[in-house]
């Protein structure tokens, strides 16, 4: 039998080329090919007929979804975990994964049979976290083992299967080491083919690089049906779960957790969670409403701009886009008439929370201006509004949600956008200020 020559895989999208290449001709990312074994991807089709099949011809059923046991993850998923499905959970080592795992086999384990595979630690190790973690019971299995071929052996004893991580493990037949493309790519195959075909619930941890992406091929993340990303400040208590990808569900929703000592709790309102401890009457702060997914969110938005002694100027945020940043700093030098061209400026959204829409350009502006003209934004102001490079105000989805959620928590006045917010009834007890600049709302919110 003639000798299988080895190929070179893509690290980012599992391209495969006969030579190496600088730049992968598939993703076009520079130096991620890697020589691996020549053995053919063992990729099965799903069952099925093996015919086509009219749309009309389809058996529709209802999709089983079970509930985890902790309803922010369940908000996440999108009402519940769904029998048969593959949901992969990354983030940085340390920020509470397989913590957050461990804690749902206990409600799991009340109706049905979970194996825990763990290729990290130790049976004792896990042991003595599930007692830290309250989470005992005759139902949940821990195997510690990375040979994919005895994991498969010891599958038909569970119900719902957690994999702690996919970079562990390995196919003995492979020969390549754990964690590279090739052995991460055969694993989670393996494990879709389970989970598909016997309808096990199938949850993997996955390992981050130091850019923040998921290690190993990015079509790890194609595999699988749902991709959560557990996001949050080491130093800080809480935790941000979301949805990069849902077959199942939204990918909009966001869930909030608090590290304790006895595990993950679940922070049922996050807004005054984020609120706590703001300082009033102080320069160089404003609140925003925050929409996430169907969640609106109170947060503080921190400001500081101070004489620079450098030739450049030093910009820095921690919650907001850079990028956005700087578009904002350079809308409020030339349309809001402060000069900042000789000024450092930070920006910092409390809690360890990261804003990713644009009704955050008011509130950030305000903060700005605020600091830099060391005066407090009135008391009891909230704001949202998108900021346009004219500086016009734009509208924002949820008008209405947000303004409830600033009354629930009493705030007496909120600005926002003229634009598209005439037909936006605001409830009782609330004052609406509508503004259309950038100007006006400057004026508006010190008086």
């Amino acid at each position: 039998m003639a000798k299988q020559k080895n190929v070179f895989m893509c690290g980012e999208c599992g391209a495969e080329a006969l030579r190496w290449q600088g730049q992968c001709p598939s993703c076009k990312a520079w130096n991620t090919m890697r020589e691996v074994s020549g053995v053919p991807a063992r990729v099965t089709a799903a069952a099925g007929s093996g015919r086509p099949l009219k749309l009309s011809e389809i058996r529709m059923a209802d999709e089983v979804r079970f509930k985890t046991g902790m309803n922010e993850l369940d908000r996440v998923l999108g009402g519940g975990a769904v029998a048969g499905s593959l949901a992969l959970a990354a983030g940085e080592p340390g920020i509470g994964k397989s913590t957050l795992l461990l804690q749902i086999c206990g409600s799991l384990c009340g109706f049905s049979k979970v194996l825990y595979v763990s290729g990290e630690e130790s049976a004792r190790q896990i042991r003595l976290r599930a007692e830290r973690l309250g989470v005992m019971s005759e139902n949940l299995y821990i195997l510690c083992e990375t040979n994919m071929d005895i994991i498969a052996s010891s599958l038909d004893c569970a119900d719902i299967l957690i994999i702690d991580s996919i970079q562990t493990m390995f196919m003995p037949d492979i020969a390549s080491s754990p964690g590279s493309v090739t052995q991460v790519r055969e694993c989670t195959m393996s494990l879709m083919r389970h989970a598909k075909g016997r309808g096990v619930t199938v949850f993997v941890v996955g390992h981050v690089n130091k850019e923040g992406a998921i290690a190993g091929p990015k079509v790890l993340e194609h595999m699988v049906d749902c991709v959560l990303y557990f996001e949050g400040e080491r130093q800080m208590p809480y935790r941000i779960l979301r949805a990069a990808k849902n077959r199942f569900g939204s990918t909009h929703e966001l869930g909030v957790f608090e590290m304790r000592d006895t595990g993950l709790v679940e922070v049922p309102d996050p807004s005054e969670a984020l609120l706590a401890g703001r300082p009033l009457d102080a320069p160089g702060t404003c609140v925003v409403c925050a929409m996430e997914g169907t969640r609106p969110l109170l947060a503080e938005i921190q400001a500081l701009v101070t004489p620079t002694t450098y030739n450049y100027p030093r910009r820095m945020a921690n919650g907001v886009e850079l990028n956005r940043a700087l578009l904002l700093l350079a809308v409020l030098e030339k349309r809001g008439g402060h000069y900042v061209g000789n000024a450092d400026a930070y920006i910092n959204v409390v809690g360890g929370f990261s804003i990713n829409e644009t009704a955050a350009d008011l509130p950030t502006l305000l903060a700005l201006a605020s600091s830099l003209m060391d005066k407090p934004v009135s008391r009891g102001l909230a704001a949202f509004g998108e900021i346009g490079l004219t500086g016009e105000l734009r509208s924002v989805r949820a008008a209405e949600q947000r303004l409830l959620e600033m009354k629930r928590l009493g705030f007496g006045r909120c600005m926002m956008p003229a634009q598209g917010t005439r037909a936006v009834r605001a409830p009782d007890g609330i004052e609406v200020i509508r503004v259309k600049t950038l100007k006006e709302a400057l004026r508006l919110a010190f008086e």
